[in-house]
């Protein structure tokens, strides 16, 4: 699958006292996000997404890989309890409030978790993916067992649902990055630094969901940016190193020394990575 070179954007002006999570959600959408693409095309080619999907996107971001399972010809409900800011660009994407624009298929954005289909006759969801990969900063993935909690009644029988996670530290370069600028963690109750991925992190989690594995993958996905700011944008966009000790200037000032060794000749920024998704079911 070819890698996604980010275009130029302009950098942002003035320093950053703190963190303007509208931007970020911005910065996401039109930056990082697109940098997981190869992940979603190989989930949905395995699983044969298409008419007879009812998605149920957990932690859905801005909605880009809704759109994707969409062009598919899927039905699909995105949730994001964690960011508002990006719920509301997904609902932009999926929901366009102007008349003129014109509406992505069977969409829906809601809130908070999809608790509203007890109706025993309600359709049930037969794809439930959470696409933010877990395993590369300390205690990154507690929260996916919350998300998790509703799919038993949610999903169908037998539905797929699709855990994702960081491959091999020695495969990501993102890892070293993060490594550098993090340090280690620190558990239990200490600094939420970087740890690495384990191999059974996605396995551990499904089990504590009550969800039965069934196969897995591994999928290549390059962080290609158009230079440095964006590099750093789109990579503070995705929340990692907001564990960083110092204010934004300082981490984004090493966060740009660690980036160095991935700089090309014409100022790019390429970091080769991979991820794992594992496919569970419903039992």
């Amino acid at each position: 699958m070819t890698p996604t070179l980010v275009r130029q954007h302009r950098p942002h002006s003035g320093p950053h006292p703190r963190v303007d999570p509208r931007a970020r959600a911005r910065d996401w959408s039109e930056i990082q996000e697109r940098m997981l693409v190869p992940l979603y095309e190989a989930v949905y080619q395995r699983l044969d997404v298409g008419p007879a999907t009812r998605l149920l996107g957990l932690g859905c971001g801005s909605g880009l890989a809704l759109l994707m399972a969409l062009s598919r010809g899927a039905a699909v409900t995105g949730t994001d309890p964690s960011s508002p800011e990006r719920l509301a660009l997904a609902r932009e994407r999926l929901l366009p409030a102007d008349p003129g624009a014109r509406a992505h298929g069977q969409a829906r954005i809601v809130e908070d978790a999809p608790l509203g289909t007890d109706d025993t006759d309600a359709p049930r969801y037969t794809l439930v993916t959470a696409f933010e990969p877990v395993g590369c900063v300390e205690g990154d993935g507690e929260g996916l067992g919350e998300l998790l909690a509703p799919v038993a009644r949610l999903a169908a029988d037998g539905a797929a649902v699709v855990l994702t996670g960081w491959g091999p530290p020695e495969r990501c370069a993102t890892s070293a990055v993060l490594r550098s600028v993090l340090g280690p963690g620190d558990p239990p109750g200490g600094a939420r630094g970087w740890r690495g991925p384990r191999r059974d992190d996605l396995e551990d989690i499904a089990q504590r969901a009550g969800l039965r594995p069934d196969g897995s993958g591994r999928v290549t996905c390059v962080f290609g940016y158009a230079d440095l700011d964006s590099a750093v944008r789109g990579l503070m966009s995705t929340g990692l190193f907001d564990t960083a000790v110092g204010d934004r200037e300082q981490v984004d000032k090493e966060l740009s020394e660690a980036l160095h060794p991935y700089r090309r000749p014409d100022g790019t920024v390429w970091m080769p990575n991979v991820f794992r998704y594992l496919i569970t079911r419903v039992p």
